[in-house]
């Protein structure tokens, strides 16, 4: 059958995951449904490799991955297939300004990750992949934004309205989909993209349908294309079921 979409590209937190963290048993059975069908699914995700493939392994998928906002694409599990990397000097500006606003803050090197409670002594020599900064202050995260859009160089979204993530410039999940479309053979136009934060945007702009969860953030409803249930009620479910798997 020719189908109109032949990826599925799911953020996680807020959108696949409920919010106890799991995926629902109707998720389960829907995806794994639109793998045996011959769509690609492929998880989306701010989290490093190590805290999604746990999932992938789950709904039994061997397509490429995206991980930490695009910062990693895995060619199939295991598999790196490119890396973009912080400048570890911009990371260094970051943590500075961490500890100056009070603010939470955590950041990803490729090897593991780091936080307020246990930061990296030798930051020059670690390779970065993302940095992160949490406070339910608005004034400070504004304040904080406004810090980093004077540095350059970064990609600011974020996971939730109290955080904001940071990544290298040009670098999201919506250069980390069309790399996955490069080595599935596909294009952006044949592309679903569901999310519920800042870092889903661009994705769901690109994307040949960008869907936002019920839970969304305004900005990113607004941007898209179509808005599920929440992500506790299954609204990958009617993705799946009333916009993916119907003849075409």
């Amino acid at each position: 059958m020719n189908r109109k979409y032949r990826l599925l590209a799911l953020d996680m937190d807020g959108t696949l995951l409920q919010d106890d963290h799991e995926v629902s048993p109707e998720t389960v059975r829907w995806i794994k449904e639109a793998v045996r069908q011959g769509i690609h699914v492929c998880l989306s995700t701010g989290r490093p490799f190590q805290d999604a493939y746990p999932y992938a392994k789950q709904l039994e998928l061997t397509t490429p991955m995206v991980t930490v906002n695009g910062s990693e694409v895995w060619r199939a599990p295991y598999e790196l297939y490119r890396r973009s990397l912080l400048d570890s000097k911009l990371v260094a500006e970051m943590h500075e300004l961490a500890v100056e606003t009070g603010a939470w803050f955590w950041a990803y090197s490729v090897e593991r990750l780091y936080n307020q409670e246990n930061w990296c002594e030798d930051v020059e020599n670690q390779e970065w992949l993302k940095f992160g900064y949490t406070s339910e202050d608005d004034e400070v995260r504004h304040r904080i934004l406004m810090r980093l859009q004077d540095m350059g160089g970064l990609e600011i979204t974020n996971s939730s309205p109290v955080n904001l993530e940071i990544n290298p410039q040009g670098v999201n999940k919506a250069t980390g989909i069309k790399q996955v479309c490069e080595l599935l053979g596909l294009d952006m136009s044949q592309v679903v993209a569901v999310g519920d934060s800042l870092n889903d945007l661009a994705v769901i702009q690109q994307a040949g349908l960008g869907v936002a969860m019920g839970n969304a953030q305004q900005t990113v409803k607004d941007e898209a294309d179509l808005v599920v249930a929440s992500n506790n009620e299954n609204g990958i479910v009617e993705v799946i079921r009333d916009h993916i798997l119907i003849e075409g």
